[in-house]
């Protein structure tokens, strides 16, 4: 009997961190590997997850302070659900942050101090796989083996967070913003290779500073992994993504902040069962035209069930 249920313990394991990384993220520079993916059908997961930086400001990358010395910890709750979008595979998952901020910067040659907590912006995302990724149930799933695989998808932000207008630094943006991408994927024996493009699109805080008006130009990344699975579920990734764009307004007045950024960064992702798995994250900045860098690590744990299992 234990011959037979460890594989199927490995094989639900296998599955449920393919989506491990989804809804773990909580800065605006993100990487994240696996972001399209197959995966039965039906299948709900819950993520709970805990990220700490320290150095720029991780939810607004364009905030206008300089020096910043901020610390952040939050900790993120999410759901995603598999479903079957025109006979291929797709996902919905939605991302709500809880934050604790606390630091100093500097804000028009003037220091600020900064210590606050509560909701920041949640996010929602719609992704279908437009090729390599049908819709499978459990069982038709256990002969699938990933070739090439391309993915699209919509994120959006809402400006739900806590935001103070008499405040630079804040754990709420007061806008909107939406972010379209397309990826691909191509699986080689037990590597995986990935890149995505993306540009992330904002409205106008139109309440920045005691009623003035905050603009912002598209944000225009790519991002790449390169990942190795073993056979006994646990896979790990290297990951770099650039940033380049999102030039900011304040009350019509065009700032210097253009961004060219790079990040390098590492998961690496661990089964337990077939319904639980812990994936652990790192990521740095290592080159920035603008001063608001930050360094990040986290770990995220998920639960997954439905879909047969």
């Amino acid at each position: 009997m234990a011959r037979l249920t460890v594989p199927l313990v490995l094989f639900g394991a296998l599955i449920a961190l393919l989506l491990v990384g989804r809804v773990t993220s909580v800065q605006a520079q993100d990487i994240e590997p696996r972001a399209f993916s197959n995966a039965p059908i039906g299948v709900n997961f819950l993520i709970a997850g805990y990220g700490y930086t320290r150095g720029g400001l991780a939810f607004d990358s364009s905030v206008p302070v300089t020096d910043p010395q901020l610390e952040t910890s939050s900790a993120v709750l999410g759901y995603a659900r598999v479903i079957d979008l025109w006979g291929q595979s797709g996902k919905v998952d939605v991302m709500v942050p809880y934050s604790w901020l606390s630091g100093t910067a500097e804000s028009a040659g003037q220091p600020i101090e900064r210590i606050v907590d509560g909701f920041a912006d949640p996010r929602f995302r719609l992704s279908v796989n437009l090729l390599g990724a049908p819709a499978l149930t459990l069982e038709e799933f256990r002969d699938y083996k990933q070739d090439l695989i391309v993915g699209a998808s919509l994120q959006v932000s809402a400006p739900w967070g806590q935001y103070d207008n008499s405040r630079v630094v804040n754990l709420g943006t007061n806008r909107w913003w939406f972010k379209p991408e397309i990826g691909v994927s191509k699986a080689v024996g037990p590597w995986t290779f990935e890149l995505a493009g993306a540009v992330t699109l904002y409205t106008e805080n139109q309440d920045f500073l005691n009623g003035g008006t905050r603009a912002q130009e598209p944000l225009y990344s790519l991002q790449g992994h390169v990942i190795r699975g073993f056979r006994s579920g646990v896979w790990a990734s290297l990951d770099v993504t650039h940033f380049t764009g999102g030039r900011t307004t304040i009350n019509d007045t065009l700032n210097n902040d253009l961004q060219r950024n790079w990040r390098l960064g590492g998961t690496l992702a661990l089964p337990v069962d077939a319904h639980n798995s812990i994936k652990l994250y790192a990521s740095s900045g290592v080159a920035a035209r603008t001063g608001n860098n930050f360094d990040l690590i986290g770990i995220a744990w998920q639960y997954r069930w439905g879909g047969g299992l």
